[in-house]
């Protein structure tokens, strides 16, 4: 094909487009990428292997080559792609086990040889679902599923049960799907993780336009899920799930549902009850005196009054965590006054890339070039497993203060020197702004200088003295001030620890759940609960994340895990099954010992990752690797199968 001539598929200067695009690339994903498209191994050459380790501030980039291997990298791409593309654009062949390992160790190193199931699903190739149907396991069967939920892992769930055959209704309380994504819609609301990974490994996408999506292309995404698998077929929207009890002669749980719109009560009837619910769905407020007396229009951010005009008002926001981060930049431009009150710094984490739109040439290239899309996802999610566990992790010998080890300081050190940067002419803000807990205690943000230059502008004022009270005109702080504004926004996060609430669940004996774990939520791999037969939780206790994998990986393998509890279920013909307490001790022995190890363990610094008592009750310590096997199928010593009649 001569240079300017279209290519078979409308593009004009195929070429030309390669030319550009791959100077923009990102070399250590598309050099595989182009050698499982092309069959050219031999691209993959020894002095191009990159180094994926990350520093404390993240990636080197192109994976630390150097100039000179950049472009060899490069032109070894545009040669094997050109050729591709006059040969007619082949597909691409399939992936054979030996050429994958090969193609993903160029990635990530020698790994051990449990990695590989892990890696091959989160490429998106090979085997891929439940793997079995009610029909072929027990098809005269009768079991029906109730889904709490339609936001990200309620929707993995349905997905999967749909696969398998298995007969479900989903109950959402909102009148959409998406969950957290549809109901904050606040200013500046995105992803502080790769969109890339923040999606199924099932249902990857390569349109994506940022690194960090919007708000909008998120809930677009699993909308788009929902329609392209006929999944909303299965949902009963505006329906809360108030209560659930289990009858034991039955073996049935019975819930009853609520309907948002006319307030009328259903009772419906279910074999096995999967809760998809969430942790960061029910908004926390502070117990500050006068709250409810305040005379003009206050909110949370997670619900968020369109209705008020922010244009030349005076506008307090509490809290400067992930939501107040988002928010107050954007609303600083309408706002006549900004009045932040903070509680605690947030350590950030400098991301250049943060807000800006992906290259027009990768782009193109996750647009175009088959596959590429699923190394580029694989890159980040193989950093992510567990690049970064290491800088969280607890020195027991280590005594300088507000770090934990010798690499959580150097990550302080660096992210000191960030914020000493971008305060450099405010060092008045800069003695406010630097935390003294270590790095990875509270969650993380991410930032591309924004944050400090809104902090800086004469009209948002950042007030760290704490608020003692609210008055019908504003807001009085330790220091005896009285800050008079005309709006009043709570980004004061939500009340993660009260897994389930406010629904009633009752198991057998008639324990209620919530006094059973009496603020101390706890469950068997984050899913079972002993004395509550066939119920599932998804996101459930010790389940987030901090600094490996995503959260969309462990619900997938939380899914997975209910999935073959399921089939063991139907293998064995039982009616239940039940998490052994011993078994649930056990788990807890290890994950409260490794959470003590971990920076967001330590004592003395507050965080929604703990309950009341201190313990850390949502976050997974351990690596991702473990999590992984441990959601392969139960063990049968930790369950019991009840197959009474």
């Amino acid at each position: 094909m001569e240079d300017g001539e279209s290519t078979p598929d409308g593009y004009p200067d195929f070429e030309e487009q390669l030319r550009k695009a791959v100077q923009v690339a990102d070399l250590p994903s598309l050099l595989p990428a182009v050698a499982h498209l092309t069959g050219d191994h031999a691209i993959l050459r020894d002095e191009l292997r990159p180094g994926v380790h990350p520093t404390p501030l993240g990636l080197e980039p192109q994976g630390g080559l150097s100039i000179e291997k950049q472009e060899l990298g490069r032109t070894l791409a545009m040669r094997a792609l050109r050729n591709w593309h006059r040969a007619g654009r082949p597909a691409a062949p399939d992936y054979r086990p030996e050429d994958l390992q090969v193609l993903m160790e160029f990635v990530t190193g020698p790994v051990d040889a449990d990695y590989l199931s892990l890696f091959l699903g989160q490429l998106g190739v090979g085997a891929n679902g439940p793997g079995w149907t009610l029909e072929d396991v027990r098809p005269e069967r009768e079991f029906r599923v109730v889904v709490i939920g339609a936001g990200m892992s309620g929707l993995a769930a349905a997905h999967r049960l749909d696969e398998a055959g298995v007969p479900f209704t989903v109950f959402e309380r909102n009148d959409d799907v998406g969950g957290v994504w549809l109901e904050n819609d606040y200013p500046g609301c995105q992803l502080d993780t790769s969109n890339f990974c923040y999606s199924y490994s099932f249902a990857q996408h390569a349109g994506w336009r940022y690194q960090y999506s919007r708000r909008d292309s998120i809930l677009e995404y699993f909308r788009d899920f929902a329609d392209a698998q006929s999944l909303r077929r299965h949902i009963r929207f505006r329906s809360e799930v108030t209560a659930a009890t289990f009858d034991e002669d039955t073996g049935i749980w019975r819930l009853t549902v609520r309907d948002t719109a006319d307030g009328s009560i259903d009772t419906v009837e279910a074999h096995a009850v999967i809760s998809a619910v969430g942790q960061l769905n029910r908004p926390a407020f502070p117990d500050t005196p006068g709250r409810e007396s305040f005379a003009g229009d206050s909110w949370h951010t997670a619900r968020w009054n369109h209705d008020v005009d922010l244009t030349g008002k005076r506008v307090a926001v509490i809290g400067t965590g992930a939501s107040a981060f988002q928010v107050v930049p954007e609303i600083a431009e309408a706002a006549q006054e900004v009045v932040l009150f903070q509680r605690t710094p947030p350590w950030i984490m400098p991301t250049p890339s943060y807000h800006a739109e992906l290259a027009p040439g990768l782009r193109w290239l996750l647009r175009e070039i088959p596959g590429y899309h699923r190394w580029f996802r694989f890159l980040q999610f193989w950093v992510g497993v567990e690049g970064r566990r290491r800088y969280a992790l607890v020195d027991p010998a280590w005594d300088k203060p507000g770090s934990v080890s010798e690499d959580n300081h150097a990550l302080r050190c660096a992210l000191e020197s960030y914020l000493e940067r971008e305060f450099a002419d405010r060092p008045d803000l800069l003695a406010r702004v630097v935390p003294d807990y270590p790095p990875y205690a509270k969650r993380m943000l991410r930032d591309d200088g924004r944050w400090a230059s809104t902090l800086k502008r004469d009209d948002v004022e950042l007030v760290t003295d704490s608020i003692t009270a609210i008055t019908p005109q504003g807001l009085v702080t330790a220091d005896g001030r009285h800050h008079e504004v005309d709006v009043i926004i709570y980004g004061t996060g939500f009340r993660a620890s009260e897994f389930l609430v406010p629904m009633d669940v009752v198991g057998r004996g008639g324990a209620k759940l919530h006094d059973i774990w009496g603020g101390e939520p706890r469950a068997n791999v984050g899913v079972t609960v002993p004395g509550f037969p066939n119920l599932f939780l998804l996101y459930g206790p010790n389940t987030n994340l901090v600094v490996n994998g995503s959260i969309v990986l462990f619900s997938e393998a939380e899914v997975d895990y209910v999935m073959a509890c399921l089939r063991t279920l139907f293998d064995a013909d039982a009616r239940t099954i039940d998490c052994r307490p011993d078994a649930l001790e056990s788990f807890y022995e290890r994950v409260d010992a490794a959470s003590a190890a971990m920076a967001f363990g330590v004592k003395g610094v507050r965080s929604w990752y703990k309950s009341s008592s201190g313990r850390v009750s949502q976050n997974w310590p351990l690596s991702t690797l473990e999590f992984w096997q441990r959601t392969r199928g139960p063990d049968p010593s930790e369950y019991v199968l009840d197959r009474a009649e």
